[in-house]
């Protein structure tokens, strides 16, 4: 299918643009392995790059920020390519991070062990109260994607078993989700 027909296609306002999009969803695919190999990301990883992308690419025809400038498969994979470098920076600073904090003392440092360890436990049972509450407060929907994502499932996987359309409406749902206990940490916590 022609570029052309594709974004007559995404442009259009009926039942027909989903079938536009899931076309150009598996047209280029095969990208998704690329991201493993190139920016030596998981599958998962790499999926979640390119869904990402194409719903970008996708929001940018609609609103016509694509001008045509370059052909959908170059625009498509320059979004997929940064986002794979997003998080592969991602990856690195939070790796970075952990070691940083091992690393740096701090204030428990300076408490005998037996003291810094109930410390840590308190601070860890009052996290987890927190996180709770909060899961309380975004809904059920909301509470039953995080707590499949945290145990493990893959955005794939948790769009079948809450019968969401695709992994892409899995993942978004997801990090508004997170963007909910995001918020509620930082005004109440």
């Amino acid at each position: 299918m022609q570029d052309s027909e594709i974004i007559h296609g995404l442009l259009s306002n009926n039942e027909t643009r989903p079938s536009f999009e899931n076309h150009l969803y598996g047209q280029y695919k095969y990208l998704i392995n690329e991201g493993c190999r190139k920016y030596n990301l998981s599958y998962d990883e790499s999926f979640s790059a390119y869904s990402d992308a194409v719903l970008l690419a996708i929001h940018n025809v609609i609103n016509r920020s694509f001008n045509n400038a370059s052909s959908l498969k170059t625009y498509l994979f320059q979004i997929f390519s940064n986002k794979c470098i997003d998080l592969v920076r991602k990856k690195t600073t939070n790796k970075q991070k952990v070691h940083q904090s091992a690393l740096e003392p701090d204030l428990l440092s300076h408490l005998p062990d037996v003291t810094k360890n109930v410390i840590e436990r308190l601070i860890d049972a009052q996290k987890l109260e927190q996180v709770r509450q909060c899961l309380e407060v975004i809904g059920e929907k909301c509470k039953k994607v995080l707590l499949l994502f945290e145990d493990g499932y893959t955005d794939r996987e948790i769009a079948k078993q809450l019968s969401y359309n695709n992994a892409a409406v899995a993942k978004t749902t997801r990090l508004r989700c997170l963007e909910k206990i995001k918020n509620l940490f930082t005004h109440h916590g």
